[in-house]
């Protein structure tokens, strides 16, 4: 890849504030938006460079600079409002300062986006305090004449807030609330003042633009007799998405995406012509889900193709314009995909066209379209693509020969919406292995590496593969598909080319261009860094999993399915043996019963690289003793790691507690016995931690919980019709009537674990009088996710301030702790794989703290940890397979 020059690293907002105190404004007053685009002094192109280069550390130059031009190309003259929409939830206004870096941001590389806001939460502090209890219908907020009157102030005053910090950095913008929605009443006797928008008025929008402003509006409308009417911001957003055609609809909340309902993992794709009518009929889909899905179906049913809607939080909107791999989750209509095994089956003009407009060799004139098309009659072939050819693929397979993708023609929509990820995960699930080629000075060349196992580079070519990790293979596979001129280009040896002065002339690479040669995945920038020194591990490994019936285990294959180095090989219950395991998609598993003999013989031969003991209580021992025996009785290298999902070894000092985030990763880098922390003592342990500094000795902690009725476990359910055993929960939503449960009111397992490991953290005058934590525990009626609410006595006066400080200092850089200043509440946690915290108080005395906190049983306590856990012993990073938002 090419070298990219990187500017300092210094903060966005200081790099605005600092060209906005100079002076400089990057986008002068222009006549038309040509002339917006264009940045007519020295001072506003060194700007605009500036900001240019800050985009290069979240993806590679090539994709800024491509995504830069189809942006910046999208609007002309008599439309100048064809970039974005993005919509601002009233939440992501309480981030107004980080809000208007970002879209300063893009005004600084000539980009205009429209923006429209809500301000929910806002409206309900205040018409709250103002004695007034807010009321809705299906959804609906209803408004009366006095509740439509605070509505407006709001709206003003955050509208002229947002604003206000834009100019503060430079940015010009102009708030525009009234004038561009028309209305009539949805229903006037159900909802009062609520509108339906009837008409949308772009003018004063592209007149905003046209004067080099941002345009900022509010979601009020107006009926033809002049009645000031309130409107969902949702709703607003699609319809003024409807009459300016944009590229992108962006909708800005604090979660960053949609997130599947079962696994918890943040959804990276939603294509609506191929998958709607399946996720609607998914039992996870369901209340809001279900109606976003059918708003955003709706919106780009009515838009080009070329349009698309992301959900994204504030702090990931660049990567989601930007990069490839985006950042939240980007639904678009997409279309079906295609498998042909014939030409005439894609239509052989169409066909011909598309390898004449984009094939690098056709262009460079290496190859003819009659030579391309008349290779295909040599060997069994699959041409994959979707339905207007936007990305068109061939696989050659002959049979019993590796296959081979001879071609990957993708048109600018192709690339930009992604549908070349989505052809290429169809090839990926009928091809285990595949080689492909590409030209060194391919644009799209960081694609090609972070999608391969390896490659490397000669005379001008690199050489690319997955699903091969042993050199000497790839060798014996290269050698073959050359000696039957399957690829036409010599790459034997494998490994890097010659040095230049030792290489004949004609297979000197070119200038700029470097040979590779890695069986490692490759790092393209915006990708996590993993708190290793060293680069972390791309080996492939395998995973064993005893006892995967329950809620944990279903939820930890799940993730496994998306790891690209840990291949689960054996998963053992004693019910389901003999029946496939559906939870897992990387490959087929079909349930065992492992006995303690089978485990012992499978260490000692080397057959996996961990196990992972996902049993209840009591019932783990033998089978670790079975591993320990089996390890020593190999001959040669080192046991396999064992990460225990019961509480059995959580008291064992031979045993390394795996909370990464409180204890620290070198101990469970090094370590082949981790004990996975409980799901309560999780949570408990990092709310407690920050504040162990001023802890009074004797008056402990108090810690009240109360998680979903999964924590529970299950218990075996009817047979299906097939005959296949089921589990259920042991405790129904049904069977708690709404309310919850205290169980365990003294002495739960939870409440001695989190107090003998938090005792590791007390300070040196502490050592010896050791920890205590009163912990009740609750089931509540929902599905999945624990809200615990810490009550501390302080030995000193705190203010919610200094306590929020602690937290913040104590866990920053934690990809998975999030901090926010309000009470964290169910959706904060379900199905999210970090931990959240907030609603720092302080009693008015200023001796007692309050905190929330909480996470998801299933995924940070318990499935996410242990992948975690995993990565880390096993040498991986530590977060890879771990959907980060």
């Amino acid at each position: 890849m090419h070298a990219i020059s990187r500017v300092p690293k210094l903060p966005l907002r200081t790099v605005l504030r600092a060209t906005a105190a100079s002076g400089s404004r990057a986008i002068p007053r222009p006549s038309n938006v040509v002339a917006v685009r264009a940045l007519s002094s020295a001072s506003a192109q060194s700007d605009r460079d500036t900001i240019t280069r800050l985009l290069y550390s979240i993806g590679t130059k090539r994709e800024v600079e491509r995504y830069l031009r189809i942006f910046s190309s999208s609007s002309d003259g008599s439309h100048p409002a064809k970039f974005a929409v993005i919509k601002v939830g009233g939440a992501v206004l309480d981030q107004v300062e980080e809000l208007a870096t970002n879209l300063s941001f893009l005004y600084r590389v000539g980009l205009y986006p429209v923006v429209l806001h809500g301000a929910g939460p806002q409206l309900n502090n205040i018409i709250e305090s103002a004695g007034v209890i807010p009321d809705y219908i299906d959804g609906i907020r209803v408004t009366d004449a006095k509740t439509l009157q605070i509505a407006r102030q709001v709206f003003l005053n955050e509208n002229l807030k947002l604003v206000a910090a834009l100019e503060k950095l430079g940015t010009r913008a102009r708030p525009i609330t009234s004038g561009v929605f028309s209305a009539d009443y949805l229903d006037k006797d159900k909802y009062g003042l609520v509108g339906k928008i009837t008409k949308v008025d772009k003018r004063p929008i592209e007149a905003a633009i046209r004067a080099g402003a941002l345009p900022i509006l509010t979601s009020l409308a107006e009926s033809d007799a002049g009645q000031i009417l309130n409107v969902n911001a949702d709703i607003a957003a699609g319809e003024l998405a409807k009459e300016l055609e944009p590229m992108k609809i962006v909708f800005l909340n604090d979660k960053g995406g949609m997130f599947h309902g079962i696994t918890g993992e943040k959804l990276d794709v939603i294509n609506l012509d191929q998958e709607y009518d399946d996720l609607l009929k998914q039992s996870w889909v369901k209340y809001g889900t279900k109606l976003k899905l059918r708003e955003f179906k709706e919106l780009l049913d009515h838009l080009p193709r070329t349009s698309s809607v992301a959900v994204i939080s504030v702090d990931a909107l660049q990567r989601e314009l930007f990069t490839d791999s985006g950042a939240g989750t980007l639904i678009r209509r997409g279309y079906k995909l295609f498998r042909h095994k014939t030409i005439d089956s894609v239509g052989a003009d169409r066909l011909r066209q598309v390898i004449h407009d984009r094939d690098p060799d056709i262009l460079s004139g290496d190859e003819s379209v009659t030579g391309v098309l008349n290779s295909l009659k040599d060997t069994p072939y699959t041409i994959y693509g979707d339905e207007p050819l936007d990305v068109v693929a061939i696989v050659a397979h002959p049979e019993g020969e590796v296959p081979i993708l001879t071609k990957l023609l993708a048109s600018r929509n192709g690339v930009m919406n992604g549908i070349v990820d989505n052809v290429f995960n169809a090839i990926k699930k009928d091809h285990r292995r595949l080689f492909w080629t590409a030209r060194a000075d391919d644009e799209n060349r960081a694609w090609h590496f972070e999608r391969a196992d390896g490659s490397f580079t000669r005379a001008g070519k690199s050489l690319f593969w997955y699903g091969v990790q042993d050199v000497a293979e790839v060798e014996k596979i290269v050698k073959s598909i050359e000696e039957k001129g399957r690829i036409p280009r010599s790459f034997l040896p494998v490994g890097p080319s010659a040095p230049p002065h030792k290489a004949p002339a004609a297979a000197a690479a070119p200038s700029g261009v470097r040979s590779y040669s890695t069986m490692a995945r490759r790092r393209v920038p915006g990708s996590s860094r993993g708190y290793a020194t060293a680069a972390p591990s791309t080996e492939q490994k395998r995973l064993a999993l005893i006892g995967a019936r329950g809620f944990t285990g279903q939820t930890l294959t799940t993730l496994l399915s998306e790891h690209p180095y840990l291949n689960l090989t054996h998963v053992s219950s004693r019910q389901l043996a003999g029946y496939p395991l559906t939870t897992y998609t990387k490959a087929p598993v079909t349930f065992s019963d492992l006995s303690t003999a089978d485990v012992e013989r499978m260490e000692k031969d080397g057959e996996v690289d961990a196990w992972v003991m996902a049993l209840p209580n009591g019932v783990c021992k033998p089978f670790v003793d079975a591993v320990d025996r089996g390890a020593a009785a190999r001959t040669g290298g080192k046991g396999s790691v064992i990460v225990d999902l019961s509480a059995d070894y959580r008291f064992e000092d031979g045993w390394t507690y795996g909370l990464p985030e409180l204890y620290g990763r070198d101990a469970v880098r090094a370590s082949a016995r981790i004990s996975n922390p409980g799901c309560y003592a999780t949570s408990a342990q990092l709310l407690v931690a920050p504040l162990l500094p001023h802890l009074v000795p004797g008056a402990w902690p108090t810690v009240f919980g109360m998680s979903g009725y999964s924590g529970a476990g299950t218990v075996t359910g009817p047979t299906d019709p097939d005959g296949r055993p089921t589990t259920v929960p042991k405790v129904t939503p049904e069977s708690l009537h709404g309310g919850i449960r205290p169980y365990a009111l003294t002495d739960h397992i939870h409440e001695r674990e989190a107090g003998r490991h938090l005792s590791h953290l007390l300070g040196a005058d502490m050592v010896g009088t050791g920890m205590k934590l009163a912990f009740v525990p609750s089931v509540a009626p929902w599905f999945s996710g624990i809200l615990s609410v810490l009550s501390m006595p302080l030995n000193g006066r705190l203010t919610a301030r200094d306590v929020r400080a602690l937290y913040e200092a104590r866990y920053a850089g934690e990809k998975l702790v999030r901090i926010k200043n309000e009470v964290p509440t169910l959706p904060d946690v379900e199905n999210q794989h970090g931990w959240t915290v907030g609603g720092f108080q302080v009693h008015s005395e200023g001796d007692r703290a309050v905190v929330v906190g909480g996470l998801d049983n299933l995924l940070k306590g318990a499935a996410t940890q242990c992948l975690q856990n995993l990565n880390l012993a096993l040498g991986y990073d530590e977060y890879v397979g771990i959907p980060i938002a």
